[in-house]
Protein backbone atom coordinates (compact mmCIF):
# COMPACT_ATOMS: atom_id res chain seq x y z
CA UNK A 1 0.00 0.00 0.00
CA UNK A 2 1.29 3.47 -0.89
CA UNK A 3 1.96 6.05 1.79
CA UNK A 4 -1.09 8.15 2.35
CA UNK A 5 -0.77 11.83 1.68
CA UNK A 6 -2.08 14.19 4.33
CA UNK A 7 -5.68 15.21 3.82
CA UNK A 8 -5.09 18.79 4.94
CA UNK A 9 -2.22 20.81 3.58
CA UNK A 10 -1.08 24.12 5.00
CA UNK A 11 -2.92 27.04 3.42
CA UNK A 12 -0.69 29.79 4.70
CA UNK A 13 3.02 30.26 4.58
CA UNK A 14 4.63 30.78 7.92
CA UNK A 15 6.22 34.20 8.23
CA UNK A 16 9.75 34.34 9.51
CA UNK A 17 9.93 36.66 12.45
CA UNK A 18 13.02 38.75 12.70
CA UNK A 19 14.73 38.58 16.07
CA UNK A 20 16.43 41.90 15.42
CA UNK A 21 15.14 44.47 17.91
CA UNK A 22 17.31 47.46 16.98
CA UNK A 23 16.50 48.63 13.45
CA UNK A 24 18.56 51.75 12.83
CA UNK A 25 18.43 53.22 10.23
CA UNK A 26 14.66 53.43 9.78
CA UNK A 27 12.32 55.77 7.95
CA UNK A 28 12.14 57.91 11.08
CA UNK A 29 15.70 57.72 12.45
CA UNK A 30 18.98 57.56 10.56
CA UNK A 31 22.31 56.57 12.12
CA UNK A 32 23.54 60.15 12.62
CA UNK A 33 20.36 61.28 14.37
CA UNK A 34 20.38 58.11 16.47
CA UNK A 35 23.88 59.00 17.65
CA UNK A 36 22.79 62.60 18.34
CA UNK A 37 19.81 61.33 20.35
CA UNK A 38 22.10 59.08 22.41
CA UNK A 39 24.27 62.15 23.14
CA UNK A 40 21.12 64.09 24.13
CA UNK A 41 20.14 61.32 26.55
CA UNK A 42 23.61 61.21 28.10
CA UNK A 43 23.96 64.99 28.45
CA UNK A 44 20.46 65.33 29.90
CA UNK A 45 21.18 62.54 32.36
CA UNK A 46 24.49 64.08 33.49
CA UNK A 47 22.84 67.50 33.86
CA UNK A 48 20.06 65.92 35.91
CA UNK A 49 22.45 63.98 38.18
CA UNK A 50 24.68 67.02 38.74
CA UNK A 51 21.65 69.08 39.67
CA UNK A 52 20.38 66.36 42.00
CA UNK A 53 23.55 66.27 44.09
CA UNK A 54 23.34 70.00 44.85
CA UNK A 55 22.67 70.10 48.60
CA UNK A 56 22.07 73.80 49.23
CA UNK A 57 20.38 76.40 47.09
CA UNK A 58 20.18 80.16 47.52
CA UNK A 59 17.11 80.47 45.33
CA UNK A 60 15.56 77.06 44.72
CA UNK A 61 13.04 77.88 41.97
CA UNK A 62 15.65 77.98 39.15
CA UNK A 63 17.12 74.74 40.48
CA UNK A 64 13.70 73.05 40.46
CA UNK A 65 12.91 74.28 36.96
CA UNK A 66 16.27 73.01 35.71
CA UNK A 67 15.58 69.70 37.47
CA UNK A 68 12.19 69.40 35.77
CA UNK A 69 13.57 70.18 32.30
CA UNK A 70 16.63 67.93 32.56
CA UNK A 71 14.64 65.00 33.96
CA UNK A 72 11.89 65.42 31.35
CA UNK A 73 14.46 65.63 28.56
CA UNK A 74 16.24 62.52 29.80
CA UNK A 75 13.10 60.40 30.19
CA UNK A 76 11.23 61.51 27.07
CA UNK A 77 14.28 61.45 24.80
CA UNK A 78 15.06 57.94 26.03
CA UNK A 79 11.47 56.92 25.30
CA UNK A 80 11.54 58.54 21.87
CA UNK A 81 14.87 56.90 21.05
CA UNK A 82 13.58 53.47 22.08
CA UNK A 83 10.39 53.91 20.07
CA UNK A 84 12.11 55.16 16.91
CA UNK A 85 15.04 52.71 17.01
CA UNK A 86 12.86 49.62 17.43
CA UNK A 87 9.67 48.29 15.90
CA UNK A 88 7.63 49.59 18.84
CA UNK A 89 6.78 52.80 16.98
CA UNK A 90 4.56 50.74 14.66
CA UNK A 91 2.46 49.53 17.60
CA UNK A 92 1.77 52.91 19.17
CA UNK A 93 -0.68 54.14 16.55
CA UNK A 94 1.03 57.42 15.74
CA UNK A 95 1.58 58.10 12.06
CA UNK A 96 3.23 61.54 12.22
CA UNK A 97 6.54 60.53 13.84
CA UNK A 98 8.68 63.04 11.92
CA UNK A 99 6.52 65.99 12.99
CA UNK A 100 6.34 64.76 16.58
CA UNK A 101 10.10 64.20 16.71
CA UNK A 102 10.89 67.64 15.27
CA UNK A 103 8.46 69.52 17.54
CA UNK A 104 9.67 67.65 20.63
CA UNK A 105 13.33 68.27 19.78
CA UNK A 106 12.81 71.98 19.09
CA UNK A 107 10.75 72.49 22.24
CA UNK A 108 13.27 70.63 24.38
CA UNK A 109 16.08 72.79 22.96
CA UNK A 110 14.13 75.92 23.87
CA UNK A 111 13.24 74.69 27.37
CA UNK A 112 16.81 73.55 28.06
CA UNK A 113 18.14 76.92 26.90
CA UNK A 114 15.71 78.83 29.13
CA UNK A 115 16.33 76.56 32.13
CA UNK A 116 20.10 76.80 31.71
CA UNK A 117 20.03 80.60 31.43
CA UNK A 118 17.75 80.95 34.46
CA UNK A 119 19.80 78.51 36.54
CA UNK A 120 23.08 80.14 35.46
CA UNK A 121 21.82 83.59 36.45
CA UNK A 122 20.53 82.58 39.86
CA UNK A 123 22.55 79.91 41.63
CA UNK A 124 24.97 79.67 44.54
CA UNK A 125 28.02 79.53 42.29
CA UNK A 126 29.17 76.11 43.47
CA UNK A 127 31.14 73.84 41.19
CA UNK A 128 28.25 71.35 40.99
CA UNK A 129 25.78 74.04 39.96
CA UNK A 130 28.17 75.44 37.35
CA UNK A 131 28.82 71.95 35.99
CA UNK A 132 25.06 71.28 35.79
CA UNK A 133 24.60 74.56 33.90
CA UNK A 134 27.44 73.66 31.53
CA UNK A 135 25.86 70.28 30.76
CA UNK A 136 22.51 72.02 30.34
CA UNK A 137 24.00 74.27 27.66
CA UNK A 138 25.71 71.26 26.03
CA UNK A 139 22.37 69.43 25.97
CA UNK A 140 20.80 72.54 24.41
CA UNK A 141 23.42 72.47 21.67
CA UNK A 142 22.78 68.74 21.10
CA UNK A 143 19.03 69.33 20.73
CA UNK A 144 19.65 72.26 18.36
CA UNK A 145 22.04 70.15 16.26
CA UNK A 146 19.43 67.39 16.14
CA UNK A 147 16.72 69.80 14.96
CA UNK A 148 19.11 71.35 12.43
CA UNK A 149 20.18 67.96 11.08
CA UNK A 150 16.53 66.97 10.80
CA UNK A 151 15.73 70.04 8.69
CA UNK A 152 18.88 69.59 6.59
CA UNK A 153 18.25 65.94 5.77
CA UNK A 154 14.46 65.74 5.72
CA UNK A 155 13.28 69.32 5.31
CA UNK A 156 10.89 71.25 7.50
CA UNK A 157 8.11 68.81 8.46
CA UNK A 158 5.27 71.33 8.15
CA UNK A 159 6.24 72.78 4.78
CA UNK A 160 3.37 72.73 2.32
CA UNK A 161 4.11 71.42 -1.14
CA UNK A 162 2.66 72.70 -4.42
CA UNK A 163 1.09 69.31 -5.04
CA UNK A 164 -1.45 69.75 -2.24
CA UNK A 165 -4.94 70.62 -3.40
CA UNK A 166 -6.47 73.93 -2.43
CA UNK A 167 -8.91 73.62 0.44
CA UNK A 168 -11.50 75.76 2.19
CA UNK A 169 -12.43 77.63 -0.96
CA UNK A 170 -8.90 78.81 -1.71
CA UNK A 171 -7.82 79.73 -5.20
CA UNK A 172 -6.82 76.71 -7.30
CA UNK A 173 -3.20 76.31 -8.31
CA UNK A 174 -2.56 77.34 -11.93
CA UNK A 175 -1.51 74.62 -14.33
CA UNK A 176 2.10 74.59 -15.41
CA UNK A 177 1.32 73.71 -19.04
CA UNK A 178 -0.98 75.75 -21.29
CA UNK A 179 -1.94 73.07 -23.79
CA UNK A 180 -5.08 74.61 -25.24
CA UNK A 181 -3.57 78.04 -25.89
CA UNK A 182 -0.45 76.60 -27.55
CA UNK A 183 -2.52 74.27 -29.68
CA UNK A 184 -4.84 77.10 -30.83
CA UNK A 185 -1.88 79.33 -31.74
CA UNK A 186 -0.34 76.54 -33.84
CA UNK A 187 -3.55 76.15 -35.94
Amino acid sequence: MAAAEPVYSPTTVSETISKKWLIVPTDNLDKVRCLIKVVEVLLSFVAFILEEVVTNCVSCSPLYFFEFVSCTAFLFTTLLLILLATTLHKRVGISCWPSLDFVYTALMAAFFLIASIVFASDNGGTDLENAAVAFGFLATVAFLVDAGWFVKTRGFPFKKTNQQAASNGGAPVAEAEKLNREQNEAD
